[in-house]
């Protein structure tokens, strides 16, 4: 007899209803017995959620502890019994509409936009873009892919494909490398989880100067056109290419995030800093055009450091203390302009590594503190649970038991680039996910 696995009912909050539903006849299972709970589940107290497990489903209507016994014990239907997964449209070929009003409204009527005017992406527009890669126009990027997640249907892509997007975007052909390096390290754009996160994107090397990329002054605000258009195409791609930004779909943010517009593109002023540039740091030569990508829920401004007349400012304290208000478990990526890089060299910190060590041993917490801390007890502790390390450690330490904030220094990174105006800096609350070379999508 094949032996099937351990019995389980999804259980979810009714405002997941739908999206629920959805997700389980994506993947082959329309009739999945589900359990709905009231919501929300946060925030609510051990009490009320002991009372939400008394009280009917208010879906079915039946008992919820009931519901799920009677789930796991009656019998399957024969419609229970049926599987299969649902094909994914591609869509349309080409369009209808004839004048470039009537274009726009289709694109953003169908959520293929950020509701903002788009380039419409004419064949000849889209063969132009694709003059800025020698790569083949129907190679394969991405194959799709079935299954659970913040994407839970998610689309493959061609050259082609990202080439509409980055049309759309409003990108040059000399960009379209950038843009296919972003695209080719999987999931796009957009981040599905109700934490409302968004992104960074870092370019390093030569094609920074080529592109005419700006990392002096205003390097994070809309003064150049490189930079505003190619964190607006990840975007764009992530609505398009992945299925990440259907509303109430595969869109979950609570709140949504402001960067998810264009993200935060930063191109690093390596002439400026007196550090190793972000990329070699993660092994790339100095010489190599590299992208990475950082994602997680915001950026905060740090205005200047204690001591900020003097010299040297203590930045590297005011970096530690800004670290510890960040969601544990995630990364932190210090934005850091010129001068504030220069004064920690003043300080003594010649190299990364050593003011990545500093704030490593200086953001501490109690083992309570992190039981307690936000999505903990969610994400962390069945970690530790597995076995994972230092997770399953940390939860057999004492609660006054004092552990690091990050789980390594490795989590903590360092970027520069601004116009040497003010000694500022600013914290993104983000982890490095991929870096990917720019150079071979020429």
């Amino acid at each position: 007899m094949e032996k099937m696995g351990v019995p389980a009912i999804p259980m979810c909050t009714v405002a997941y209803k739908e999206l629920s539903n959805l997700t389980a006849a994506r993947d082959g299972m329309p009739h999945l017995r589900e359990v709905f709970t009231p919501h929300p589940v946060g925030g609510k107290t051990a009490d009320e959620l002991q009372a939400y497990l008394v009280n009917p489903d208010p879906v079915s209507g039946i008992q919820i502890m009931k519901e799920i016994v009677d789930d796991l014990t009656k019998p399957l239907s024969a419609d229970e019994t049926k599987s299969g997964l649902q094909s994914i449209a591609a869509g349309p070929a080409t369009f209808g509409p004839d004048s470039a009003d009537n274009l726009q409204e289709l694109f953003m009527t169908n959520g293929m936009t950020d509701y903002m005017p788009i380039i419409v992406p004419t064949e000849e527009k889209v063969e132009a873009m694709l003059k800025g890669t020698s790569h083949n126009p129907d190679e394969v990027l991405r194959t799709p892919v079935q299954g659970v997640g913040y994407t839970s249907a998610r689309w493959g892509f061609n050259v082609r494909q990202v080439a509409v997007n980055a049309v759309m975007a409003g990108c040059k052909p000399e960009y379209f490398p950038v843009v296919l390096a972003m695209a080719s390290v999987g999931m796009l754009g957009l981040f599905g989880s109700t934490t409302s996160s968004g992104s960074a994107i870092v370019v390093n090397g030569p094609i920074r100067d080529k592109l005419n990329m700006n990392y002096g002054l205003g390097a994070l605000s809309p003064f150049a056109n490189s930079n505003a258009t190619i964190g607006r195409a990840w975007t764009l791609m992530g609505k398009n290419l992945s299925n990440a930004g259907i509303l109430g779909d595969t869109y979950q943010g609570s709140q949504g995030n402001q960067l998810d517009y264009n993200n935060c593109v930063i191109a690093e002023d390596e002439k400026n800093s007196p550090w190793e540039p972000l990329h070699v740091q993660f092994g790339f030569k100095k010489e190599e055009n590299v992208v990475s990508l950082f994602g997680g829920p915001d950026i905060r401004q740090g205005h200047g450091a204690k001591g900020a007349g003097a010299e040297p400012a203590m930045f590297d304290e005011q970096i530690a203390f800004m670290c510890q208000s960040v969601v544990g478990g995630s990364g932190a990526l210090a934005i850091l302009d010129p001068l504030v890089a220069q004064r920690l060299v003043a300080q003594g910190y010649d190299n990364k590594q050593k003011l990545a060590d500093y704030v490593f041993k200086n953001t501490r917490r109690t083992v309570k503190d992190f039981k307690e801390s936000f999505l903990a007890p969610f994400h962390l502790y069945p970690l530790g649970l597995e076995g994972r390390e230092p997770y399953a450690t940390w939860y057999k330490m004492p609660d006054d038991a004092e552990i690091p904030f990050f789980v390594s220094e490795k989590q903590i990174n360092f970027v520069v680039c601004g116009g040497q105006a003010n000694a500022f800096f600013q914290l993104a609350n983000m982890s490095h996910s991929r870096s990917e070379s720019i150079d071979k999508w020429t």
